[in-house]
This record gives C-alpha cells, sequence and structure tokens, in this order.
C-alpha cells in the first residue's frame, strides 16, 4: 500500500476531518460566546432600594442614571435581598431611612448598605465589588468638604455648624456590605460546578455513543425493546455510580460536609441520566455520527450554563440555549446546593423535564427508525478524542 492509498483510508479521512470540525465548531461557538464579556456586563440587574426621602433620593437619582446596569427601584429591601438570593438580582443598594438624619446630625456616620450574593460567577462577584469601591469613591468625592456644606446649607443648618459638620463628614461615609451564601477562597471552589457538570455531561457522550453502539449490535439477537431496556438498566447504574468520583475527588481537596455531599451525589445522578438520556437522542438518530451532532451542543451549552456569563449577559441565541439545557440547570444547582441560594427544586424539576422529553423522543426513535430487519450499524467513523 503507497501512501496515496493510505491517505485515502475512511479512517485517516475521519481523523483529518474531526481535527479541522473541531477547531471550526469551538471559534464559532466560543469566541462569539465570551465576546458577551464585558460588551453585556451593562444587564446586570441591580436593585436600588431609597428609603430616605431627602437627600437619600439626589442619592438614588445619581446613582440610577449613572450606574452602568439596569437599575430596579421598584422593590422593597425584603423582596430585593429574596431576588438576590435566588440570583435574580446580582447587587442590592440600600439606602436607610435615616440617612439625612445622620448627615445632619453629625453624630452618626451617614451609611449605605450593599448586599452581594457570592453564589455567583465570578464576573459576577467581581462586578459588584467594582461597583461598591466606585459608589464609595463617588459618594466619597460627593462629600468633599465644599460640597457638603452646600448640602447642610440647604438643610437650614446654620454656617459655623455647617462648617463643623462638613469637615467631620469628609471621607465618613459607612458603606456596610453585606454577603450571603460566601464562598470558601480557592479559585476551584468557584468554578466547582462548572467543573462537576461538565466532567460528567462529556462522560455522558461518550458512554451515550458506547451503549447505542452495544443497542445495535444486541437488537438483532434479544430484539429491540429489550435491547433498549438493557441499555436503560446501564444507564442508570452508571448515573448513580459515576458521579461519585468526581464528587469525591472535590471534597478530597475541599470538603463541604457529608448533607452536602449527599445531596450533590443526588443531584448529579439526576444530571448524569437526563445528560445520557439527552446525548442518546442522536447517536440513535444517526450512530457514531451522532457523535458529531452532540460535540457542538454541548460546547454551546458551556456558554450556556451560566457558569462564566450569566442568562442575563447571554447573546439571544445562548439564551435559548440556556433554557433547554441540562447544563444550564445543573450549574444552577451546584451553586445553590454547595453555596447556598434559592430556585433549587425549580432546577431540578427543570432537569428532569428534560429527562423526560428526551426519553419520549428516544422511545420515539427506537420505534420509528429501528425496524426489525434494518441494518443500523454500518458508520464507521471513529469516535472523536477530548481533552
Amino acid at each position: 500500500m503507497d501512501f496515496k492509498q493510505f491517505l485515502k483510508n475512511r479512517g485517516v479521512i475521519a481523523a483529518m476531518f474531526m481535527a479541522i470540525f473541531y477547531q471550526v465548531i469551538f471559534m464559532v461557538i466560543y469566541i462569539p460566546g465570551y465576546s458577551a464579556i464585558p460588551k453585556n456586563i451593562d444587564q446586570m440587574n441591580v436593585a436600588l432600594v431609597n428609603e430616605d426621602s431627602n437627600y437619600g433620593e439626589t442619592i438614588a437619582g445619581q446613582l440610577s442614571e449613572e450606574l452602568p446596569f439596569h437599575v430596579e427601584t421598584g422593590y422593597s429591601l425584603e423582596e430585593s435581598r429574596d431576588m438576590l438570593n435566588d440570583r435574580d438580582l446580582q447587587l442590592v443598594i440600600h439606602i436607610p431611612s435615616d440617612f439625612t438624619a445622620n448627615l445632619t446630625s453629625g453624630e452618626t456616620q451617614p451609611g449605605i448598605d450593599f448586599y452581594t450574593n457570592e453564589s455567583n460567577p465570578t464576573i459576577i462577584t467581581s462586578t459588584t465589588q467594582s461597583v461598591i469601591d466606585q459608589v464609595q469613591a463617588q459618594l466619597g468625592e460627593q462629600f468633599s468638604i465644599s460640597k457638603a456644606e452646600g448640602i447642610l446649607a440647604n438643610f437650614n443648618v446654620p454656617e459655623d455648624q455647617a462648617s463643623e459638620l462638613a469637615a467631620s463628614i469628609q471621607n465618613s461615609l459607612d458603606v456596610n456590605t453585606v454577603t450571603i451564601n460566601e464562598v470558601p477562597d480557592g479559585m476551584h471552589n468557584q468554578m466547582a460546578p462548572m467543573f462537576l457538570t461538565l466532567v460528567s455531561y462529556v462522560g455522558a457522550m461518550i458512554a451515550s455513543l458506547m451503549l447505542t453502539g452495544t443497542f445495535r449490535d444486541m437488537k438483532a439477537k434479544i430484539g429491540k425493546w429489550k435491547s433498549y431496556l438493557y441499555m436503560n438498566i446501564v444507564t442508570v447504574m452508571i448515573a448513580v455510580i459515576a458521579p461519585l468520583i468526581g464528587i469525591s475527588i472535590l471534597f478530597a481537596i475541599h470538603g463541604y460536609g457529608s448533607t452536602t455531599f449527599m445531596h450533590l451525589w443526588m443531584h448529579h445522578a439526576l444530571e448524569l441520566f437526563v445528560a445520557l438520556q439527552f446525548t442518546s437522542v442522536f447517536c440513535l438518530l444517526a450512530g457514531q455520527l451522532g457523535m458529531i451532532l452532540n460535540l457542538p451542543i454541548m460546547l454551546a451549552q458551556v456558554i450556556a450554563n451560566g457558569s462564566v456569563v450569566t442568562r442575563d449577559m447571554m447573546y439571544g441565541v445562548y439564551r435559548a440555549i440556556s433554557y433547554v439545557s441540562p447544563m444550564y440547570y445543573s450549574v444552577q444547582s451546584d451553586y445553590s446546593i454547595m453555596f447556598g441560594g434559592g430556585k433549587l427544586a425549580s432546577y431540578e424539576w427543570h432537569l428532569a423535564l428534560i429527562g423526560v422529553a428526551a426519553i419520549v423522543i428516544n422511545v420515539l426513535i427506537v420505534a420509528v427508525v429501528h425496524r426489525k430487519n434494518q441494518d443500523t450499524n454500518k458508520e464507521n467513523v471513529p469516535s472523536p478524542a477530548f481533552i
């Protein structure tokens, strides 16, 4: 065999195709997806709660105009904190009712409260801290002696007393930052939800290719429905056993307690089962070529899972994908389980619904596509390797 004949081998052609195909889909999906940061950082949702009807109104108006985010002003402090816990808001700025009184009395420092939720992607936590620093610097400048004298004069404070109070006000703004759902130190903790979800999903992609191949081999011997049943029994076994490995490795590096371990195990058993069903749709439909369909879908979900780019910041196509993405609901559940936060039941229900839909589609594929005498094992394209 000469080299030209070797190049014509289907395996060589497939290898060259996959090397090029992977680069194309990776760059086409990742580059536009991650370009949303910092372009769409203005889509962050910030609640501004003002309870002071005097100078607080002025500050609230200025912040609403100057903050480069989507500022909500119609919520109470309790509502805002609940939404922050649910990750519907990324920051809450609270101007208390006694702000002007403290400003004019000079006895107590006027204060502003900032509420942040660390159970979020790194881009959110770093941006909210930047906002806090920015607002503190802005208001510190605003409370310079010359401006403070004018402010106090507007409230009919005598000139001598205004000068004295202004001097005490300078650089005396009390910024109180309240952090909920704190994440332990270490980048590995912040990224753990994405890592746990991604390893399960990629493993599910490869496992579904192998299981559907076994289904195709065995259906002629034992019948397609029995073969499909056995395939799903193995799927359940994999879903229950496999997550223990990744979770145990994570806990060997940083433990979160036995209760969290059990919650993560149960959650990722569900996530892996759903991922196996989801990726099996394309493998049952197209055999080994189904991997070529699964690969770009997986890469798109890495953007759409909300671990780096939040749903509010995503471009439309990625936002749409997030609503049907097993990875999105898995990552959000991990944040709530590991660090705290609401909506856990909602995330799990959405994940389960995706799994039910995938099972229904798979049953229809087995019933319609896989005929009794149909040769469905003709594909010889080798499965790609993953890094």
